[in-house]
């Protein structure tokens, strides 16, 4: 489901313009990405969690030469479901 998929499943269900669902789920993300930029966990309880994990740096490969690159350590959102998510997915 792309995002426009979504925008227009969420307003044939709530009965709301497109354009108004779509500025919703425009401040919903920008909620979550200021939060995740906080270093803040945004959960949504039986749904999921998104939260910032920190990678290590690490080697890798360049895989068109071959040659070793160092890869250095960062900061990854990631996403993780929910009971009632999973369940439903079963």
């Amino acid at each position: 489901m792309t995002k426009d998929q979504l925008i227009d499943a969420v307003a044939a269900k709530c009965g709301l313009s497109k354009r108004q669902v779509g500025e919703c789920l425009e401040a919903v993300l920008d909620g979550i990405t200021k939060a995740l930029q906080k270093d803040d966990k945004v959960a949504f309880t039986g749904f999921g969690a998104f939260v910032i994990s920190n990678r290590k740096a690490r080697q890798g490969v360049n895989p068109k030469t071959g040659a070793k690159i160092q890869i250095p350590a960062m900061k990854v959102p990631k996403f993780r479901a929910g009971k009632a998510l999973k369940d439903a997915v079963r």
